[in-house]
């Protein structure tokens, strides 16, 4: 079992950023993907973007292309979400997820283990 934590959330004006973290631990892997996705309120979870572990090739949501950035750090088991450009309708609980299977799904169902999950307000 993977345990997953996220951290960076907060409160941020539209057009600011913020830098999202996600650090694994537990059982190892290398293979499989590493996924952002955000739930906003009343809202059902979203995929944001999703980067494979192992050779790093990402995949992005119509919506944040161009603003979002996915990253990860191998070494320290970390991944990052940066979030340049920041509107109110990016507002949401921004949740990491792993993949322990090939391909860069944006389902929530395709992926095995999530974060508590980090607050992201961007106010206008």
């Amino acid at each position: 079992q993977v345990q997953l934590v996220e951290s960076g959330g907060g409160l941020v004006q539209a057009g600011g950023s913020l830098r999202l973290s996600c650090a694994a631990s537990g059982r190892t892997f290398s293979g499989g993907a590493m996924g952002w996705f955000r739930q906003a309120s009343g809202k059902g979870r979203e995929f944001v973007a999703a980067i494979s572990w192992r050779i790093g090739s990402t995949r992005y949501a119509d919506s944040v292309k161009g603003r979002f950035t996915i990253s990860r750090d191998n070494a320290k088991n970390t991944v990052y979400l940066q979030m340049n450009s920041l509107v109110p309708e990016d507002t949401a609980v921004y949740y990491c997820a792993v993949r322990t299977g090939y391909g860069l799904s944006p389902q929530t169902n395709a992926y095995d283990s999530w974060g508590q999950g980090t607050q992201v307000t961007v106010s206008s």
